[in-house]
């Protein structure tokens, strides 16, 4: 594997790279760019999503670009739970609006897996939708 391949902070991770890469998740998501996005992920990446299953940078691709499109204005906050060698959990919230300007304020877990390069091989999420006023948002 070349360097440009390498995503870092590497595992295993102390406290202050678990913040570093936790952040840099939540910067990367906050800017919408699906395949900015799927460079943090091996090429063969596993992920849950609610109840959908997403294998490899494509469908990563694919699905974020369909998430963002119906997710408009979207802000995300991640926080890390604990970490543990190569693994990760985090609790988030994000706030978007849908197609009709209702709001909704999602709330979830992650779990995380990276390889020795510092690449997210496995994301597990379970994700609750909330509807809320545009007056009740929080992140902005």
């Amino acid at each position: 594997m070349n360097q440009e391949e390498k995503k870092y902070p590497l595992p295993p991770f102390t406290l202050n790279t678990a913040l570093e890469k936790v952040q840099m998740a939540e910067d990367a998501w906050n800017s919408k760019d699906p395949l900015g996005v799927s460079k943090a992920y091996t090429l063969d990446s596993e992920w849950r999503n609610r109840t959908q299953f997403i294998n490899g940078r494509e469908e990563i691709v694919q699905f974020l670009t369909e998430k963002w499109k119906k997710e408009r204005n979207y802000k995300l906050k991640k926080e890390l739970w604990g970490f543990r060698e190569n693994r990760m959990a985090v609790r988030f919230e994000y706030e978007y609006q849908d197609e009709n300007d209702q709001w909704y304020r999602a709330y979830g877990n992650e779990l995380w897996e990276f390889n020795e390069n510092g690449l997210m091989q496995k994301r597990f999420a379970s994700i609750n939708d909330l509807k809320i006023d545009k007056s009740e948002r929080k992140l902005i």
